[in-house]
């Protein structure tokens, strides 16, 4: 049995910092693709876009392989273990004889699904419904995710912060900043010219949207990221799958699995399974979401065009690459801090968008009062939440 060290808290800041960086450029990119190149295909580049992420899982898995005496199959039999612990955990048997396929199977449909279905609805609601109204409410899950970790223990920091995050969010909005539009993730932009079709259907599809958006990250915590996650905040809001009132004493160590666990680098190494999780998610989105593309196409909703230019197809490939960092980030991110830091957390790319509006775009014709403030207010409230985990970590291992 090889064990892996534990991981420094930077890392977790570190990952945060290329997540919040890959969505300012996917943002940037997104932005040139639809206004200088011209190609509108918001349901072809989704799909592009989701499929990539099936690279995440081989490409890190060859890095650790290239960077330690670990061998690939001694990270794959880690996962197994881990894996086949954490979804034999409900079951009444305590010792599982092989890997079940079928639960792993239907948690990456679930995962696929969750992912999916509010990007989708966020894509109809933005072509009936104004851009400040979807991206107003969508930027909301922040404060919905709080509210399904809520378990009758008050806590004043947390609510302030979120509650100030979602404010700031509004600000920015209805204060007229600028940004774009993001593949699955919506972003602040000026305000169409375009009268909405449907605005009432459209809003209430971007409550949908963000609920759903919410409730993926509070059941991801709870349902997929791993008991042996590296976790930074000493609090339990987010429990893992109890035993089976059958078999509570159930634990979750590899001396519960019917493996060889000889050469297996158990637990996995920081990172490894959510990314597993994203790749796998990818490969779903690859092998099931294709049918949509023929079919919107013969209904006429978003005829299908091939990138006519070179230059289209590398600013494609950006995104794509851009796409699988920001998601992968955000997995790992999500079973370390919980949903609501990293729901919070990810209000900051508001901000970064807005700053490179000025720097790459409008230039001093992007800021505004509304900007301006509306920043700072997401800026204040991500640092009460970070305050407030360092506070409790702290005090979590300060001895009595």
């Amino acid at each position: 049995m090889i064990t892996t060290p534990q991981v420094p808290a930077r890392w977790s800041f570190a990952i945060f910092a290329f997540t919040l960086i890959a969505f300012v450029v996917e943002s940037q990119l997104t932005q040139y693709l639809q206004t200088n190149l011209g190609y509108r295909q918001p349901f072809f580049i989704f799909y592009l876009v989701h499929s990539s992420f099936a690279v995440i899982f081989p490409c890190h898995l060859l890095y650790l392989t290239a960077t330690t005496k670990h061998s690939a199959p001694a990270l794959v039999n880690g996962l197994v273990i881990s894996l086949t612990n954490h979804l034999a955990l409900h079951q009444s048997r305590s010792a599982p004889s092989k890997f079940p396929r079928f639960q792993f199977l239907r948690l990456i449909l679930a995962l696929t699904f969750g992912i999916t279905c509010p990007a989708l609805l966020w894509f109809c609601a933005i072509s009936l419904a104004s851009v400040s109204d979807v991206t107003a409410i969508w930027n909301t899950n922040a404060f919905f995710a709080y509210l399904m970790t809520f378990r009758f223990k008050w806590e004043p920091r947390k609510f302030f912060a979120v509650s100030l995050a979602t404010v700031g969010v509004l600000v920015v909005v209805y204060g007229g900043s600028t940004s774009t539009n993001v593949d699955g993730t919506p972003s602040i932009e000026k305000r169409a010219s375009i009268k909405p079709s449907a605005p009432l259907v459209g809003d209430l599809l971007t409550l949908v949207a963000s609920i759903g958006y919410a409730l993926y990250q509070v059941l991801y915590k709870k349902y997929a990221a791993l008991p042996s996650d590296p976790e930074l905040v000493a609090e339990a809001d987010y429990e893992h799958l109890p035993a089976n009132d059958d078999s509570p004493g159930t634990e979750y160590d590899e001396a519960s699995v019917a493996f060889d666990t000889e050469d297996a680098v158990y637990p996995p190494p920081f990172g490894l399974h959510p990314n597993l999780l994203t790749s796998a998610i990818g490969l779903c989105t690859l092998g099931l979401l294709w049918v949509f593309i023929p079919v919107l196409h013969f209904t006429g909703v978003e005829l299908f065009l091939l990138p006519p230019s070179l230059g289209t197809v590398f600013t494609i490939v950006g995104i794509a690459c851009t796409g699988v960092v920001f998601n992968a980030g955000f997995m790992v991110l999500l079973g370390v801090w919980g949903p609501i830091i990293v729901s919070v957390g990810n209000l900051l790319t508001i901000v970064l968008v807005f700053i490179s509006d000025i720097v790459f775009g409008a230039g001093v014709e992007a800021v505004t009062l509304g900007g301006l403030v509306g920043s700072a207010i997401i800026v204040a409230a991500f640092g009460v939440l970070v305050y407030d985990m360092m506070d409790k970590r702290r005090r979590a291992v300060a001895p009595n």
